[in-house]
């Protein structure tokens, strides 16, 4: 039998500046918002653009080079899993949170590097 994967791969422009996390031990976690756009033609010719935002999350070295090089408006690839969580807010309701777990981020904005 085949193994699945999970593996998702987005190419975008992030919503906000990275929003970093330091926990004990040296640990770092970044979130941020990622947006990709695809367009179409209606059957009348009007262009329609369909954007999705994505919530991303890194840890680590991954986390590391998103704090140093990202910023919003930067255009970038990421690749990772999809991931769900839950958790129950302040007034007990249970809130769901579908994320992108990434380890991988490409840089494309012409004038940053690594």
């Amino acid at each position: 039998m085949n193994s699945l994967k999970n593996k998702v791969q987005l190419i975008g422009n992030l919503g906000n500046d990275p929003k970093i996390f330091n926990f004990d031990g040296d640990k770092i976690k970044v979130s941020f918002s990622l947006a990709t756009s695809d367009s179409y033609k209606k059957e009348n010719g009007e262009k329609v653009v369909d954007t999705q935002w994505h919530n991303i999350v890194a840890w680590g070295n991954t986390a590391k080079i998103a704090e140093r090089f990202l910023k919003k408006g930067s255009k970038v690839a990421v690749e990772g899993k999809l991931t769900n969580r839950s958790w129950d807010d302040k007034d007990g309701n249970k809130k769901y949170v579908c994320e992108v777990l990434i380890h991988e981020i490409v840089l494309l904005d012409a004038k940053q590097s690594v």
